[in-house]
């Protein structure tokens, strides 16, 4: 059995890929007030939520545990509205030695979009299971996200 793995889950949303590259790059400490699951989230080290050198400190429900976890940004590609994550910390290192998450914002036909998460790690050892409870994670932070981003398209259709 390996340790390392990749597991992805792809969700389809009402919001545009555009606005949701949004949020993930310019308001990412938004998040936090409207994901049920995210309890908090702070600026741990540095002075900007979205440069590659800030670390990030979340508070967060999994498998029914509030835990934490320290996140960094490695990458952001924009053509490809892609953004690269390194988590590690409290809830990851003593299971994971490696905990990369990638956020892809996708285009579909038709002007619909879809979000992928896709999760690479590498397990401490063979009695660590794989990071399903983060998938079902950012099930829950990207409906609650994509809600968010249709009720401000609500607020500003009506004020036009």
């Amino acid at each position: 059995m390996s340790l390392s793995g990749k597991i992805s889950t792809e969700l389809p949303v009402h919001a545009t890929a555009e606005k949701w590259f949004h949020i993930m790059t310019n308001k990412l400490h938004h998040i936090q007030h409207v994901a049920d699951k995210v309890h908090g989230a702070k600026l741990h080290e540095g002075d900007d939520w979205h440069v590659n050198d800030s670390v990030k400190h979340w508070t967060y429900t999994l498998d029914g545990k509030t835990v934490t976890c320290l996140e960094t940004i490695e990458s952001v590609d924009e053509e490809k509205k892609t953004i690269a994550f390194k988590l590690f910390g409290e809830a990851i290192d003593d299971k994971y030695k490696v905990f990369n998450i990638i956020f892809e914002a996708i285009e579909k036909d038709g002007g619909s979009a879809a979000i992928k998460w896709s999760i690479e790690y590498e397990k401490v050892s063979e009695d660590v299971h794989a990071p399903y409870g983060y998938l079902e994670l950012y099930d829950h932070v990207t409906r609650d996200v994509d809600a968010h981003l249709l009720e401000g398209e609500k607020v500003s259709a009506n004020k036009n």
